[in-house]
């Protein structure tokens, strides 16, 4: 209950400020705009905790497609790792992405050679234990989330990130923090250079 408050709160306060800032960008010079802090919900539309209760937040007028962009843009692009039936790390980092918010369909794949070559990898230097496919990339192994995020909002011109071989302080491998390897970004070449070091 308390997840589906704070991104009701998150979601009509957004709405509100959009609501705010497309009123002031039509005024024509009338004083008569409301300002955020103005905004008032409807009567009744309050339960007792003074939260929207979870069916409001569909019944919201859509003010303009950049609430709609704005949400969106919060939302992670959704993720397919193919994988050993029998890995428990690769489970472990399907469960850390999953728990950060992604959606991930695991694949459980007998020929992983088979993905990563399709995928632009060849240089068995750069090969882990699982390869995902995230918006566009590769990213191969036990790669921290706060790098795929970086790779996300960057764009590089790569095939992917990887953490070759399997990492022992390392996202699924036991610990959330990484420490002590590097994380590549690699091209279709098989070359590759620090993306991140930990």
């Amino acid at each position: 209950m308390k997840k589906y408050c704070r991104s009701n709160v998150i979601l009509v306060a957004t709405a509100g400020l959009l609501l705010s800032l497309s009123a002031c960008a039509q005024d024509t010079g009338s004083d008569a705009h409301q300002t955020v802090g103005e905004l008032e919900a409807p009567a009744g539309s309050l339960d007792s905790s003074g939260a929207l209760p979870e069916a409001s937040v569909t019944a919201l007028p859509v003010v303009s497609n950049s609430v709609a962009q704005l949400i969106s843009a919060g939302s992670r692009p959704d993720v397919v790792v193919y994988k050993n039936a029998s890995c428990s790390c690769c489970k472990d980092w399907v469960t850390y992405l999953e728990d950060e918010g992604f959606q991930v369909e695991a694949i459980n794949h007998e020929n992983l050679d088979q993905i990563k070559a399709q995928n632009g990898l060849h240089a068995p230097g750069l090969k882990s234990c699982h390869t995902a496919l995230i918006d566009g990339y590769v990213v191969e192994g036990h790669v921290p989330v706060s790098d795929i995020e970086r790779l996300l909002a960057e764009r590089p011109d790569i095939v992917g990130l990887t953490a070759p071989g399997m990492p022992m302080r390392s996202p699924g491998m036991g610990s959330l923090i990484p420490d002590d390897y590097d994380v590549l970004a690699f091209r279709k070449d098989g070359s590759s250079r620090i993306f991140s070091s930990y």
